[in-house]
């Protein structure tokens, strides 16, 4: 419910505050007054476009600050998860709109984008204007009003799911079709490539193996020749005296040495110890040495397989050796045999995909069939909960016509076969037979402006009483095209939607403003050589001479009496409708 609009320099209002009661609230004004910029500054506070030449000539910005109260789950949820906060329950909500620049949206106390503002306007405030009569004479939007009648959300949910699952399976079915030969083409070629891997049984890391034993093979003569030198100089001539002459021999000569001088200082005798460990290490290698010159043999067969193992790894690396798909950081080196090995892994995945028994056509067709037998049982669910719906709706809106001076008038629903699509295969279309004698017409073809008030008003009182909504319903010149016993009607029934809900109405009509339970005036007056609106609550005599002046344009006796009058008529039926 809307507790308060301020205003601060929005077009022609230099400063106002708007305070409609919890009921029936009517703004009247003279034309040009800026009734409209008050439903200006409530769009842009339900996230409304801004424009610049909004602001008022001469200032900086425009300010609207909204307060409103009672606000549904779904509005604090919301406020929450924005980082916003309620004032005693009370939520906050500003936009500023400078001369230049971009405007800004405050939701709580925060900062928000102006998206987040219209996230929540349609659980704040219904705001109904000409452009909803021309919205209501579209088909999509008369079978929105059946759907939200008949409380089909459940349903609208299931028939999008089961549509979307249907049309995905067509379109899968149609690419797998048209790509039928490609599909073919990829698994033959996947298939001999991996066939070509598995035949070489690559063994990880193998090229690298096979690079560092063909050097020891191609290097043989030098290799032996290098050891058995290294372990004659470890083990020396045995006939060169005294222990020989090698670096064993002479390693214990010197640990034996310091030894008898360890007799007398101990830092001698650890290091003939530390000689004799050498001098044992140094044995230990000659052995190691003598036993790599042992096992070194040359073998030319062996030295071609290995050639001949390393070509058949290049080739596969040339052909396979990069990533299949988008390389990564953690891919081995192209062109290795880790490589093929990736690579393999790679196109046994997407192998599997191609074949899987799921993505062929066959299978596809059997899934499609199934999945547009469960639509078309969705769908003609939701066709049946239409016409019921629709029934109901138009026997409801039809009796709200007859007390809205239109006794002869009546609303039919009609639920037609339509192409399919995500909201079903209905087309649904509101048909008005407005008098005695017409022919009947979709209400998007046949009915005029005061006939589309009417059914608009109707359809909203109907839709408040069945759900109960309580919510805030804003009318801007519902009452267009109408006037005398007929505007009397829409006023009661403004005032009956009133009692379940806060009623908001920009009307020229003093036969629909004597209903509100609260008037507010748009006036414009002198402002510093200038003219600036003002906005008032009025109350008693002054209300009487507003309702006056809308009667006839001036407050003569006759003009006064017959306000008086009217409002006290409203009153006795206001009371008996409720």
């Amino acid at each position: 419910m809307i507790e308060e609009i301020e205003i601060h320099d929005l077009g022609v209002i230099a400063e106002a505050r708007l305070e409609p009661a919890g009921g029936f609230t009517a703004v009247t004004g003279e034309t040009g007054a800026g009734k409209t910029m008050l439903l200006t500054a409530l769009e842009l506070l339900l996230g409304g476009r801004a424009d610049a030449g909004l602001v008022r000539p001469g200032a900086e910005r425009a300010l609207v600050e909204g307060r409103f109260a009672d606000l549904p789950g779904s509005v604090v949820e919301r406020v929450g998860e924005a980082g916003g906060d309620l004032d005693d329950g009370v939520l906050i909500v500003a936009r500023t709109v400078p001369a230049t620049g971009r405007s800004r949206a405050h939701l709580g106390g925060r900062s928000v984008p102006q998206g987040v503002l219209g996230e929540l306007a349609e659980d704040l405030v219904t705001i109904h204007g000409q452009s909803d009569q021309t919205r209501l004479r579209s088909p999509s939007r008369q079978r929105d009003v059946v759907d939200t009648y008949g409380g089909h959300a459940d349903l609208l949910a299931r028939m999008r799911g089961a549509h979307a699952r249907a049309r995905d399976l067509e379109q899968t079915l149609a690419r797998v079709r048209a790509g039928e030969r490609t599909r073919e083409l990829e698994i033959a070629s996947l298939t001999s490539a991996l066939a070509e891997i598995d035949d070489a049984e690559i063994q990880p890391g193998e090229d690298v193996a096979l690079r560092d034993e063909a050097a020891r093979l191609d290097n043989m003569e030098h290799l032996t020749q290098a050891a058995a030198l290294a372990g004659a100089a470890l083990g020396g001539d045995p006939a060169g005296g005294e222990g020989g002459s090698g670096a064993i021999a002479l390693l214990e000569h010197a640990s034996r040495s310091l030894a008898r001088a360890g007799e007398h200082d101990p830092a001698l005798a650890t290091l003939a110890s530390q000689l004799l460990d050498a001098a044992y290490l140094a044995a230990d290698l000659e052995g190691e040495l003598g036993r790599y010159v042992a096992a070194l043999e040359a073998d030319p067969d062996r030295l071609d397989a290995v050639h001949s193992r390393r070509a058949r790894l290049a080739q596969l690396a040339r052909t396979y050796g990069t990533a299949f798909g988008e390389p990564g950081p953690d891919d081995p080196p192209p062109g290795s045999s880790d490589a093929v090995l990736a690579w393999a892994v790679g196109a046994r995945e997407r192998l599997a995909e191609l074949t899987d028994p799921g993505q062929d056509a066959e299978a596809l067709q059997e899934a499609l069939t199934q999945a547009l037998a469960e639509r078309g049982a969705v769908a003609a669910e939701l066709t049946a909960a239409r016409r019921t719906a629709g029934a109901d709706l138009a026997a409801a809106v039809t009796a709200e016509l007859h007390g809205l001076a239109m006794p002869a008038a009546r609303v039919d629903v009609e639920v037609a076969p339509a192409q399919a699509g995500p909201t079903g295969d209905d087309a649904v279309t509101l048909v008005l037979t407005a008098y005695r004698g017409a022919a009947p017409a979709p209400l998007g073809v046949g009915a005029s402006g005061g006939e589309l008030s009417r059914v608009m008003l109707a359809l909203e009182v109907v839709l408040a009483e069945r759900h109960g909504r309580a919510t805030t319903f804003v009318f801007d010149e519902v009452d267009a095209g109408i006037g005398g016993r007929t505007a009397a009607a829409v006023g009661e029934r403004l005032a009956r939607l009133a009692t379940g809900a806060q009623v908001l109405v920009v009307t020229h009509l003093a036969q629909v403003a004597a209903f509100a339970d609260r008037q507010i005036v748009v006036a414009k007056g002198p402002d510093d050589g200038g003219v600036a609106t003002t906005v008032r609550i009025v109350s008693g005599d002054e209300r009487t001479a507003e309702l006056a002046r809308m009667l006839s344009g001036e407050e003569t006796d006759t003009a006064l009496q017959h306000a008086a009058d009217l409002l006290d008529r409203s009153r006795v039926q206001r009371w008996s409708a409720t």
